[in-house]
């Protein structure tokens, strides 16, 4: 029923098959996000058709209001949803972070700042204690406590195919002695999620790694999560703690953690999209990828290319007569041009989130292809952009 297979190894690339209940993820591959159950501005079938073999929800969006157990109710995220393509749910740890330290200190996962910008008028919407986080619910204001348990037992109302290990997604501004006492929290948690999955045989976890920016807390984490009995696992938290330096970090980072991770188990990279970081990253060993970076650029009026992102906002698009992208072969590259996207951006017409979330999705979705096809051929992808 579940089963992972390395059909072809290249350096430390590799393409595999996933199988699960629900079908079977060529890898490596990108998994959309539909946050809430649906992809913002493209159906499920439509990704399907250009290449999605699996889809990322959010446990906390189905969690605040109890609404898991309505989806338990209708029978599971895939008849919810009338899909039967395989899913994915999180478990809430990523909103730890950016509810927590990431809404407080106005950065990312991937630290983009030349210094932190924290605000001592702001108090943290999060609470976390040693056996649970206490949220601040951004629906209603509510307090939502959500323990590893009671994460576990939501993703099971969901049904998922692939769930993930409750954790804590630290800040890339944490001290060494936080985010080494934060590591040893998520160990536990691990444990304890794995715990809560006993007996289940319809759903497989991913244990995930963390440890932030230091080198020997990734290890320590690593170590650790493989010698747990999970299915697979994920990469989280977050990179870099100076201007400039992040992007070094994380590669550096993923080189150490997938030479300890076990090598015949999935590796998933949590919150990854950039086209450039997912190369280096499979090249690095990581064979599955989530990100909300193309539906949420789509809904910014912006395109990933091959040259690298275009706004199309600015007045002097509007008279172009070129597609998004010359080298794409999509729908909205083969019918429409820039200034007529341009035209609905200025319009507000939901059909320019439309038909750039389609173009972003099949560009991310086609990377992968071909990154694929050239693992099975025996050919490098260091220089994928420059082909």
């Amino acid at each position: 029923m579940f089963k992972f297979e390395i059909k072809k190894e290249l350096g430390k690339a590799r393409r595999g098959v996933l199988h699960t209940p629900h079908g079977k993820i060529d890898t490596p591959a990108f998994v959309p996000v539909a946050t809430c159950g649906a992809l913002k501005g493209m159906s499920f079938k439509d990704c399907k058709d250009v290449g999605a073999d699996i889809f990322m929800m959010n446990t906390f969006h189905f969690y605040c209001r109890d609404e898991h157990k309505i989806v338990k109710k209708m029978g599971g995220l895939h008849k919810f949803l009338n899909i039967d393509y395989p899913i994915m749910t999180d478990s809430g740890g990523f909103q730890v972070f950016s509810l927590g330290a990431g809404w407080q200190e106005k950065t990312g996962k991937i630290y983009k700042e030349k210094e932190g910008k924290v605000s001592n008028k702001k108090k943290s919407n999060v609470i976390i204690k040693e056996d649970s986080v206490v949220f601040s619910s951004p629906t209603d204001g509510k307090k939502v406590k959500i323990t590893p348990k009671s994460s576990i037992n939501a993703q099971k109302n969901l049904g998922a195919d692939i769930i993930f290990a409750f954790d804590e997604c630290t800040s890339p501004l944490a001290s060494y002695e936080y985010q080494k006492k934060s590591l040893k929290r998520t160990n536990r948690w691990a444990e304890q999620s794995l715990e809560a999955l006993s007996g289940v045989r319809k759903q497989k976890m991913f244990g995930i790694v963390q440890g932030g920016r230091f080198a020997d807390l990734r290890k320590e984490s690593a170590r650790y999560v493989s010698s747990l009995p999970f299915f697979g696992f994920g990469i989280g938290g977050s990179f870099g703690d100076s201007f400039g330096d992040s992007k070094k970090n994380m590669y550096s980072i993923l080189d150490s953690v997938t030479d300890i991770l076990p090598s015949k188990k999935p590796r998933h990279f949590l919150g990854i999209g950039e086209p450039q970081d997912i190369v280096e990253s499979v090249l690095r060993g990581v064979d599955l990828f989530d990100c909300v970076i193309p539906t949420r650029f789509a809904r910014h009026n912006t395109a990933l290319t091959s040259e690298g992102r275009i706004n199309v906002w600015p007045v002097f698009f509007k008279d172009s007569k070129k597609p998004l992208d010359k080298r794409c072969s999509c729908f909205v590259c083969k019918n429409h041009t820039r200034g007529y996207i341009h035209h609905l951006a200025r319009k507000k017409e939901i059909y320019a989130i439309m038909l750039l979330t389609h173009h972003n999705l099949f560009f991310i979705l086609n990377l992968m292809k071909e990154i694929r096809a050239l693992i099975e051929k025996g050919k490098s992808i260091d220089n994928y952009f420059n082909l």
